[in-house]
């Protein structure tokens, strides 16, 4: 579990042995999951990150924002620089 503290209105997450993965699944999925959408943390190749990205993400016309964010949050919270690439998928009600 990521350990966390609120510092004004941001959370700070130090490196703690916390990993990308955990960041994404811990913080990042409940804030999309609240807009109606999902990700799924699919690997890691050095600084690029791929995700999944489900339900309203799937159709959002503003991802390519989206994954900035998350970049730019996983820099500052984690310390690290990585690219975050996202594959779409359909939502989940035509996943067959």
């Amino acid at each position: 579990e990521i350990s966390c503290s609120l510092v004004g209105s941001e959370m700070c997450i130090r490196d703690r042995g916390d990993t990308v993965e955990k960041y994404i699944n811990e913080y990042i999925r409940p804030r999309l999951q609240g807009d109606g959408g999902e990700i799924t943390y699919v690997g890691r190749d050095g600084g690029e990150v791929t995700v999944l990205l489900q339900g309203e993400c799937s159709k959002c016309l503003i991802l390519d924002r989206c994954l900035a964010w998350i970049e730019e949050r996983i820099e500052h919270d984690l310390g690290e620089k990585v690219r975050v690439v996202g594959i779409r998928k359909k939502p989940y009600f035509q996943d067959k």
